[in-house]
């Protein structure tokens, strides 16, 4: 399998190799590139970003503070629609924490009443 790296802005074209279970990576400039290659054979995983509806209905833009399970982004979305937060926010404020993993949904941006 051959993936483009996005960890750095090398983005160097790996190559991916899964044999039962041992897995090997050639074509990365550095670790960060195997880290990734590896995950995205194993268990792919993305930041999650999106808006949330506020109390007045204005939009906040939010996101995943790490990288959550793809798999995981249908349940996380649901949890995410049934939320909405109270004006003012400030950039980095946990809107929910624990949404999944330990991994908390923060604000990225500021928005007053």
């Amino acid at each position: 399998m051959k993936i483009t790296c996005v960890e750095c802005p090398m983005g160097c074209e790996i190559e991916v190799v899964n044999n039962n279970g041992d897995i090997t990576v050639t074509g990365n400039t550095c670790p960060r590139g195997k880290l990734y290659a590896e995950n995205e054979i194993t268990c792919p995983r993305r930041v999650l970003t999106t808006s949330v509806r506020a109390e007045n209905g204005k939009m906040v833009s939010v996101k995943t503070d790490a990288p959550i399970k793809k798999q995981e982004m249908l349940e996380v979305m649901q949890k995410i629609n049934r939320v909405s937060v109270k004006l003012p926010v400030k950039i980095g404020q946990v809107v929910i924490k624990d949404l999944t993993e330990s991994i908390n949904l923060i604000a990225t941006c500021n928005l007053e009443d």
